[in-house]
């Protein structure tokens, strides 16, 4: 690879020329499908796993559904502050994109013109997935791995160093983690009066145990009617 011969001993330029020139060896279709990837289908695929652990969570109604809801709530809004919190960064550090000062690299995506690092798709996704680890850890070591696939993906497609995909990792961890006790402790009580509300209280519970205990209670006290009717 000529590009190798531009990257010195730089182990970051060299790991981005090793991971891209998968992509220049791939088939034509099979970048076309990494490319989608890499700039929808993963974010997609974390946010479909933290819907489907909100649903999973209020078919259960367990008692500690509104903690694991608020948990929820927190991690696009932990992927929201990361990005924030990476604007700065990039404005002072005014990295270019990979392909911008080395030759030789297969880039899937065209018209990247921001700077490199760091990374806002590998922010996001590891920012939402450590916030799904919170809620769930089932769920949350799915997207785990999902974000770290992204990672790659994002290298191979030639628009991101390594570094910048780990930089985006820690990024996105230190915030959703060191955030995560003040955002529960704020996210929490809201999430519980909306539990307590009669008309969006299922967006949080839909089948608690006190709805159980509704549906038994009338259903015992008609066979105790029943017994006494029949004694009579």
């Amino acid at each position: 690879m000529a590009g190798l011969a531009d990257s010195g001993s730089n182990p970051d330029v060299d790991l981005l020329y090793d991971i891209n020139g998968l992509a220049k060896d791939a088939p034509g279709w099979f970048d076309r499908v990494m490319e989608y990837v890499g700039e929808y289908g993963l974010l997609l695929a974390i946010v479909l796993l933290v819907v489907w652990c909100w649903w999973s969570v209020r078919r259960r109604g367990d008692e500690d559904a509104a903690s694991t809801v608020a948990a929820l709530v927190w991690a696009p809004l932990a992927a929201g502050i990361a990005v924030l919190v990476n604007v700065p960064i990039r404005g002072f550090v005014e990295r270019p994109r990979p392909f911008l000062d080395h030759q030789g690299l297969e880039v899937l995506v065209q018209g990247k013109t921001d700077y490199s690092f760091v990374s806002d798709h590998a922010t996001i996704v590891m920012a939402m997935a450590v916030g799904l680890f919170v809620a769930n850890r089932r769920f949350g070591l799915v997207a785990l791995v999902l974000a770290l696939f992204g990672g790659f993906i994002r290298v191979y497609m030639g628009v991101h160093y390594p570094t910048d995909v780990v930089g985006g990792f820690a990024l996105g961890t230190a915030v959703a983690l060191l955030l995560s006790p003040l955002a529960m402790a704020l996210l929490t009580p809201v999430v519980k009066a909306v539990e307590r509300s009669p008309r969006v209280g299922r967006l949080v519970r839909g089948r608690g145990r006190a709805d159980r205990d509704d549906a038994v209670i009338p259903e015992a006290r008609n066979e105790r009617t029943s017994e006494r009717d029949l004694a009579a």
